[in-house]
């Protein structure tokens, strides 16, 4: 993927680490722009939705104002743009935290540019070009006990009793995986494959923090826990 002319949005308080991210990824053809505090982070991703968005957000953890969690729920009420969170913590709790918030994605402090060049390259993908073959839901028996759920891989809406439902990228990224053979068993590491590419560290309470926020919007009984396994999507 070509990265010229990709919009960021660097949200981080430690103006060293602010400067040299920047740096590096302006000499790799990002567009960085920085700021040092959550609220404004905030108000300055809500001014450029309608005149310059942005492709993806860096969000430190540890901001004044506003720490990254409060920051990455607020903006999910109005944005799907892709969000990495970042933490100089490495427990889980932080990450955990993070995704369950909204995030796409985490990586700890300190971090190595292609580390980061890679994640963000891997984000865009799945935002970019979510749609592969996948089998419609609708055609599917929904059960009685839950309102019908259709999913449009083309044009990438997912209603629920006719209202929509809207998923951050990478949550609609697992649901289509899951979507293409309705009924069958995904496996964790195949979804982590799938989204993540090759740059994820292999810990799978990433997929179940997602996967637990999808279940929360499209309906807890549809996405089915194969203990040992993946995951399997009813209806």
């Amino acid at each position: 993927m070509k990265t010229e002319g990709i919009r960021l949005l660097m949200i981080e308080d430690d103006a060293v680490i602010r400067e040299v991210t920047t740096l590096g990824l302006s000499r790799l053809g990002y567009r960085v722009e920085g700021v040092e505090d959550g609220l404004e982070g905030l108000e300055r991703l809500r001014d450029l939705q309608a005149t310059d968005p942005v492709d993806a957000v860096l969000l430190d953890v540890m901001l004044p104002t506003m720490n990254g969690t409060q920051v990455c729920r607020a903006l999910r009420a109005f944005s799907n743009v892709p969000v990495i969170m970042v933490s100089a913590r490495g427990d889980g709790i932080d990450m955990v935290n993070g995704l369950d918030a909204g995030a796409d994605d985490y990586l700890s402090k300190p971090f190595d540019l292609q580390v980061l060049d890679a994640r963000l390259r891997a984000v865009l993908r799945r935002t970019r070009d979510l749609a592969p073959p996948v089998a419609k839901t609708q055609e599917e028996p929904t059960p009685p006990s839950e309102d019908r759920l259709d999913i449009d891989p083309h044009r990438l809406i997912v209603t629920l009793d006719g209202q929509e439902v809207h998923l951050t990228p990478t949550e609609m990224r697992i649901l289509l995986i899951l979507a293409q053979d309705p009924g069958d068993v995904v496996s964790r590491t195949e979804i982590l494959t799938e989204v993540w590419g090759n740059c994820w560290d292999s810990d799978h309470r990433v997929i179940d923090v997602h996967v637990q926020r999808l279940r929360r919007k499209i309906g807890a009984a549809r996405v089915e826990t194969v203990r040992g396994f993946g995951y399997r999507l009813h209806g």
